[in-house]
């Protein structure tokens, strides 16, 4: 793989791993729009579609994004670890909350996994998830809004990780299933469903890149160990670093920014943005 389509592709994992517009979407679009430019700009070919190692360098580069929660969280993850030891009930019920939200994924995904990447993965199901995403995250910030112009003492939902109980991150977790269609966004569908359960925007956020940890980490090391060969072949380490490095420095400003972002505003133009872009991709897939 050519250092520049890594360092594109790891700024593309880094902007979009957290927001919820949908990394594994935004990963598969990349190849396939620059196939398509590269007919009128040669130049493009060198970030269009390559080997087969290529799906699964989009899932190991999500490493650098898992490196940028630990070291972001750092503080409150040395605290919960030490907190473990102590057996401190906020410590132990954070750490439940993760495997509950872990689960079903982990469940869904070892069951759907072959069915996903051949039905699934290609720009116009990418583009439809991206649409009804959208619209959704449009109708669900609106009837929020209106719920709290009638009801202000309502507030914007409970703050705070402790309010993450074990039914909730187990919803939570149900909801992030429905990310394994590319394009669905596994922070939208996390934060969403944290948002149903009671939780603040800011709260159900922050809980959705925590849990990431488990989650993009177990996907990360499946996919590192079982296409270690065609990775080897068709990307190469120096590749690896570099979108792994990339991916870190860029996701790890990303939440730093959003979470600062969502405490004054809502999610509804990142809906705008999915029904544009979902309207683009199939225009250009259909009219390349």
């Amino acid at each position: 793989m050519h250092a520049a389509k890594a360092a594109l592709l790891g700024v593309v994992e880094g902007l979009t791993e957290y927001l919820p517009v949908s990394s594994t979407g935004h990963l598969i679009l990349v190849p396939h729009v620059a196939e398509v430019a590269a007919r009128h700009v040669p130049m493009m070919e060198i970030f269009a579609k390559s080997g087969s190692g290529e799906k699964a360098f989009d899932v190991v580069i999500q490493l650098g994004a898992i490196l940028a929660v630990v070291v972001h969280y750092r503080k409150l993850l040395l605290e919960r670890t030490v907190g473990l030891f102590k057996r401190e009930r906020a410590s132990v019920q954070l750490l439940t909350a993760l495997v509950l939200g872990f689960l079903p994924t982990a469940v869904v995904g070892l069951l759907l996994k072959k069915v996903i990447k051949a039905y699934l993965f290609g720009p116009l199901p990418v583009a439809l998830a991206l649409i009804v995403g959208g619209v959704v995250m449009i109708v669900v910030e609106r009837v929020a809004k209106a719920r709290r112009t009638r009801n202000p003492e309502e507030g914007e939902g409970l703050v705070g990780l402790e309010h993450v109980t074990p039914k909730r991150a187990l919803l939570i977790g149900f909801g992030q299933c429905i990310a394994m269609w590319p394009g669905s966004s596994r922070s939208m569908c996390t934060i969403l469903t944290g948002r149903a359960t009671g939780l603040s925007t800011t709260t159900s956020a922050e809980f959705s890149f925590l849990l990431g940890l488990p989650t993009l980490g177990a996907a990360c090391a499946y996919e590192a160990i079982k296409e270690r060969k065609e990775l080897a072949a068709d990307v190469g380490l120096s590749s690896i670093l570099i979108g792994l490095v990339v991916s870190f420095f860029v996701a790890w400003a990303v939440i730093a920014v959003f979470i600062k972002y969502l405490q004054k505003n809502g999610l509804e133009p990142f809906g705008y943005y999915r029904i544009v872009l979902g309207i683009v991709v199939f225009f250009v897939m259909r009219n390349p």
